[in-house]
């Protein structure tokens, strides 16, 4: 992968709107993983299991790189492949969205379930917002308590986001730019004269 940003979803969204008596929620989020993507779906469909159709798709920065949709039960090309489309012209990435659809009794033909499936995920887009990202990656740090809040003053210093645990040693969950993870990495090895072990 390259260190070039990309676009992706600020947030999980959820919205809806009814056609010809069928509701079509749309629910989106970001999603790092193939696995985060499959997540979300399985807990769309469990938590909307009484829906006619849950419709899935996503893109994701994977290696290689992952695109999936499914029609889940709708005619073929109607519902998943529309659904796809729309993340596709949005140009997000690392985004899974599902499209819910309570049927209402009137069948919408192939032409009404593409635009409603589309128009569900465009909706749920314009909802989350549509962000600039760079590529990170999670780079694990630990060291004895002297080194700590050396440690602790260049990840500050470097904008990364980082979880600190306190224990026998000090470890640090860093989420870093992928393009500026090994200058961080040999800042740290210098600070610490090599003392920091990274993983």
């Amino acid at each position: 992968m390259t260190g070039d940003t990309y676009l992706t979803v600020a947030e999980p969204a959820r919205t809806s709107f009814t056609v010809q008596g069928s509701e079509f929620i749309g629910h989106v989020a970001p999603a790092e993983s193939v696995e985060t993507a499959e997540a979300f779906i399985g807990d769309i469909r469990a938590a909307y299991d009484d829906a006619t159709h849950n419709v899935p798709a996503y893109r994701v920065r994977a290696d290689p790189f992952r695109e999936w949709s499914s029609d889940d039960g709708e005619p073929s090309g109607s519902a998943g492949k529309p659904a796809l489309n729309v993340l596709q012209g949005q140009d997000v990435e690392n985004v899974v969205v599902v499209v819910t659809r309570y049927y209402g009794g009137t069948n919408l033909g192939v032409g009404g379930l593409v635009s409603a499936y589309g128009q569900s995920v465009k909706d749920a887009l314009d909802a989350a917002g549509i962000v600039e990202e760079r590529p990170h990656e999670s780079v694990a740090v630990t060291v004895d308590y002297d080194d700590s809040g050396t440690v602790r003053g260049i990840l500050e210093s470097a904008d990364c986001e980082f979880d600190a645990d306190y224990a026998e040693r000090v470890s640090f969950d860093v989420r870093v730019p992928v393009a500026e993870a090994e200058a961080l990495r040999d800042r740290l090895r210098s600070a610490t004269s090599g003392r920091v072990e990274l993983s």
